[in-house]
């Protein structure tokens, strides 16, 4: 008995380690999506048996191998298949590349301005691309058109933002931040528009509907469409999150520190533009997820872009798929996302406000 008691310490001693909370932060951060990647594919409406989600998704590849070896005979049904294959993993999908997206766009943005408030529609991206996707919509365009036009018209307002701010010689992120908001108010304006011309019966609910955001008609043609861009982005931007922790402490010191602080603002915009462009262009106006997973990211790993960034992505897609879960599964009728990421969102910022965790340090 003392034995088996000795061993029992010995092994408890060499598992000690991993039982610190920041190891087991680290493990939730990083565990977390592929568990909630396979858990949403489990989940909704139609109602498929867990056990043959699991053969539609293994069938594949277990059938690679020679019959000898193992194989799965078809237990389930086409229906079955199809909401597997082509309804639910590309929303998935989708859900994880529009969440990682807006989160990591966020927190560039963060440490760009060096404001805790900004999110990655400051600059007029989303009422652009809002703006966009009504209009096509109103020229009654099929769904690869309001993609393209949402996508088109939030760079396009992003160009008109940076080229406004161009005409005052003051402070450059306090002067790109305003033109933001001019910018962003004129294509409000047009929507608000478009929406008072559209068709009250047919037209209008669908613009409607796009704006609050959802990934209820997303398909593997749309992924195809925003993932190059989207991805490619991203990863420009965790390959450059040590200069935005120079940024993030002031222009004067990173120039000191030899960063050509202009090119790598241009550098920042362009990237977050094309991220939180392309998953507007597929998911609607979604706000909140790029402003407060950053966040709650600092929460967990600290202002340290070089952490920060990785994990930013990495909650930003888990926070999307959970909010997707429960927005196809809460009522009968889908909710849209928009509303979802508001409900959630605004009371957690404002718990932040309220513990003083909004900031820098």
């Amino acid at each position: 008995m003392t034995a088996i008691t000795k061993q029992i310490s010995e092994i408890y001693l060499l598992i000690r380690p991993l039982l610190t909370g920041k190891i087991v932060s680290t493990l939730l951060i990083y565990g977390i999506l592929p568990i909630l990647f396979f858990l949403s594919l489990f989940v909704g409406r139609y109602e498929v048996p867990p056990s043959h989600v699991v053969q539609i998704l293994a069938a594949p590849l277990i059938n690679l191998l020679p019959d000898q070896v193992m194989h799965i005979e078809p237990g389930w049904t086409a229906a079955e298949q199809n909401v597997i294959y082509l309804i639910r993993l590309p929303r998935v999908i989708a859900a994880v590349l529009v969440g990682a997206g807006l989160a990591i766009a966020g927190a560039a943005y963060q440490g760009l301005f060096k404001n805790p408030l900004v999110s990655p529609d400051i600059l007029g991206v989303s009422s652009g691309a809002g703006f966009g996707a009504a209009l096509a919509i109103l020229l009654s365009q099929g769904s690869f058109i309001i993609q393209v036009s949402a996508f088109c018209f939030g760079i396009l307002a992003v160009t008109i933002t940076y080229l406004l701010s161009r005409f005052y010689r003051t402070t450059p992120s306090l002067i790109l931040v305003l033109s933001g908001i001019i910018v962003g108010a004129f294509f409000t304006a047009l929507i608000s528009l478009t929406k008072y011309v559209a068709d009250p019966y047919e037209k209008l609910p669908a613009i409607t509907f796009w704006l609050m955001g959802s990934l209820a008609s997303v398909r593997y043609t749309d992924i195809l469409l925003i993932a190059p861009p989207l991805l490619g982005a991203a990863v420009v931007l965790i390959l450059i999150r040590w200069r935005i922790n120079l940024l993030a402490v002031g222009d004067d010191e990173a120039r000191a520190l030899g960063i050509d602080t202009k090119r790598m603002s241009q550098v920042i915009i362009l990237c977050s533009t094309l991220i939180t462009a392309g998953a507007v262009c597929i998911a609607g106006i979604i706000g909140w997820v790029g402003l407060v997973v950053p966040h709650l990211g600092r929460m967990l790993v600290g202002p340290d872009y070089k952490k920060l960034m990785p994990v930013a992505f990495l909650l930003g897609a888990s926070y999307m798929l959970i909010i997707d879960d429960i927005a196809r599964n809460l009522t009968s009728a889908e909710i849209p996302l928009g509303i979802l990421t508001a409900i959630i969102g605004a009371p957690f910022f404002a718990y932040l406000l309220s513990k003083r965790s909004v900031g820098w340090t």
